[in-house]
């Protein structure tokens, strides 16, 4: 009986000694993250003047012939590096900016893998060349679909930061 009685106070220790570990901060189950609530409403207000600012600097490089993209949207990455031949690029085989790279990447993704048609690719694409390589690489019109090279980045991120006034470096041509 005595054995008995032992245990059931150590049993009931255990328990009590488990449920203070458990209910202490330091213990407690790690829990995903909550659900992201999106910016606050001042960084919104921003967001939505910047958006505007973009469109009216699109517009103007497309009036110099200087923006030609590959979504209806805005290419904040073209604008900010005053302007891109996108459709030159992508035909050329040269590679796209990375904004480019990845609204073709998702349309082909909806197409190929979802068949859902995207429709945030400007006209002048040809969504039936959009596919897959045997490798697995994004293809349009059977050509390999990449990135600007590192060279070709590195002088549109300078070429941005003359723009914006971060750099004193004269414009290059």
């Amino acid at each position: 009986m005595m054995f008995s009685y032992k245990r059931m106070l150590l049993g009931t220790g255990l328990l009590t000694v488990g449920y203070l570990l458990g209910s202490l901060s330091p213990f407690s189950p790690v829990r995903a993250q909550d659900e992201d609530a999106g910016p606050s409403d001042d960084s919104a207000k921003k967001i939505v003047v910047a958006n505007d600012a973009l469109k009216s600097a699109a517009d103007q490089l497309k009036a110099e012939s200087r923006y030609k993209v590959a979504t209806k949207g805005i290419n904040s990455f073209a604008v900010m590096v005053g302007g891109l031949n996108v459709q030159e690029d992508l035909e050329s085989g040269h590679g796209v900016d990375p904004e480019t790279f990845a609204a073709l990447y998702a349309a082909a993704y909806d197409l190929k893998k979802l068949n859902l048609k995207d429709e945030s690719l400007a006209d002048w694409i040809d969504v039936s060349q959009l596919d897959y390589d045997a490798e697995g690489r994004l293809t349009y019109h059977n050509k390999v679909v990449r990135i600007f090279s590192v060279s070709r980045l590195k002088k549109l991120n300078a070429q941005r930061r003359v723009l914006i006034g971060e750099s004193k470096a004269e414009k290059k041509k």
